[in-house]
């Protein structure tokens, strides 16, 4: 009796242990031991020779890839919730399947949120530094290092989804009044829970927080949705935090409007060249003037692990000829 062929699964980057070996046990798992990023040549490879491709946020997967002639692409089962490094609307036009891994990173990215919301009015990175760093200290001193208090400020939420009410919901739990954008109003229910003020113009809201979370995803709609003119709405005593896409915010114009004390300051996961960070952050960065993190907002083994689940279950179930829970279509973007 002949046995069936297992299909060939490409994943481009390492996925935790546990992960990798359940892949090696159902399909031909092809894996990236050693994590180095794969060049654009190397995904065209693969998608030449695999049958499903396993990318990550850090693979561009454009129209040229999905669109060549040997293309033997059937799935691409993303590693991530955002998809806006695949050319989705190329791949459906193609007929390859897209999934994705929504609803495992929510309570993750919100913590980390939250901690940065805490974490720059109350200079806490800057403040760690002098220990770590050996600067002076004469011991405790009443007017010394001294931040803004969160309770009462009022927090702007742009993207009120799943994360922007996880992070809503740790916000009213440390007293920040609540306020939102969003394409619709969310459900009277939801909004009432956390006591949200929807504002349908963007440019008002801005203007009137003390700090402002962006919490939307990447799409065409929302690229420098925070640009150089509602930038210059912003408070000169707010701050921005920014876990989700440094594509939502025009870099430039913010890092000019920080170095010239018309924004209070920034904390940043993501960044709009990513992996390159702008020196001039770095520089605002040793000045206390933004905290900087290596994009770790989902950055928990438990949500990674999650995550790798939810790939193989996409993955089987396409096999299995049904439709993938997690899958993506254009019109969803």
């Amino acid at each position: 009796m002949s046995v069936k062929k297992k299909p060939l699964v490409v994943v481009t980057r390492k996925l935790p242990d546990s992960i990798e070996t359940r892949m090696r046990e159902l399909f031909d798992a092809r894996i990236n031991l050693d994590d180095t990023p794969m060049s654009a040549e190397q995904l065209a490879e693969a998608a030449r020779t695999a049958d499903i491709l396993v990318p990550t946020v850090t693979d561009h997967i454009s129209a040229d890839i999905v669109n060549q002639p040997d293309c033997k692409l059937k799935l691409i089962a993303n590693f991530g919730n955002g998809v806006d490094n695949i050319d989705v609307e190329a791949a459906h036009a193609r007929g390859i399947t897209v999934t994705n891994t929504p609803k495992v990173l929510t309570e993750d990215t919100a913590d980390m949120t939250m901690a940065l919301i805490l974490a720059v009015p109350r200079r806490m990175i800057e403040g760690a530094s002098v220990l770590t760093e050996g600067k002076p200290w004469a011991g405790w001193s009443p007017t010394w290092m001294l931040g803004h208090r969160i309770g009462g400020k009022r927090l702007g939420i742009i993207g009120m989804g799943r994360i922007g009410q996880a992070v809503a919901r740790r916000a009213r739990a440390f007293g920040l009044q609540i306020h939102y954008h969003n394409r619709r109003p969310v459900a009277p229910k939801i909004a009432e829970e956390l006591g949200a003020t929807y504002w349908e113009s963007l440019d008002q809201m801005l203007a009137r927080m003390d700090i402002i979370s962006v919490n939307c995803p990447h799409t065409p709609a929302t690229y420098h949705l925070l640009s150089a003119r509602r930038l210059k709405l912003i408070r000169k005593d707010a701050y921005i935090v920014n876990t989700a896409r440094g594509e939502v915010t025009d870099e430039d114009t913010l890092i000019k409007l920080i170095e010239g004390g018309e924004i209070g300051g920034a904390a940043l996961d993501v960044y709009e060249h990513e992996p390159a960070v702008n020196p001039k952050l770095v520089r605002l960065a040793k000045a206390g003037k933004v905290i900087l993190m290596p994009h770790m907002g989902s950055a928990t083994i438990e949500g990674r692990v999650e995550m790798g689940e939810k790939v193989i279950i996409n993955i089987r179930t396409f096999l299995d000829a049904h439709k993938p829970p997690d899958r993506v279509l254009p019109s969803m973007l």
